[in-house]
């Protein structure tokens, strides 16, 4: 499973960032690994410099081959709850999608 990491200029997207991001990904969607190609991850602040209590955005996009991807959005008054929260998401979306496949194959 290939992991993508990307953010937009209002967030600071370095090396301490990328390391906090593969290992919530990698450990909320371990059991996904022989399912899931690639994981894109995308983080912004939605409010820039105004600041807010949720203004911090996640959005993580899995790509399960031969499928469409999905894709959830969560948002946080900070960028590591954001990147959680969706990794959260993400993780019941695929467990329902995957779910639903497998139940159809047998």
């Amino acid at each position: 499973m290939k992991i993508q990491i990307n953010t937009n200029s209002s967030v600071k997207g370095d090396q301490r960032l990328e390391e906090i991001a593969q290992g919530i990904v990698k450990d909320t969607l371990e059991r996904f690994r022989n399912d899931v190609t690639r994981v894109e991850v995308h983080l912004r602040d939605v409010n820039r410099q105004k600041g807010g209590s949720d203004d911090k955005q996640c959005t993580m996009e899995a790509r399960i081959q031969g499928r469409k991807p999905t894709a959830v959005t969560h948002n946080a008054g900070n960028v590591e709850d954001a990147l959680q929260g969706a990794a959260g998401k993400l993780e019941r979306a695929l467990d329902s999608e995957l779910g639903k496949l497998k139940d159809h194959r047998r």
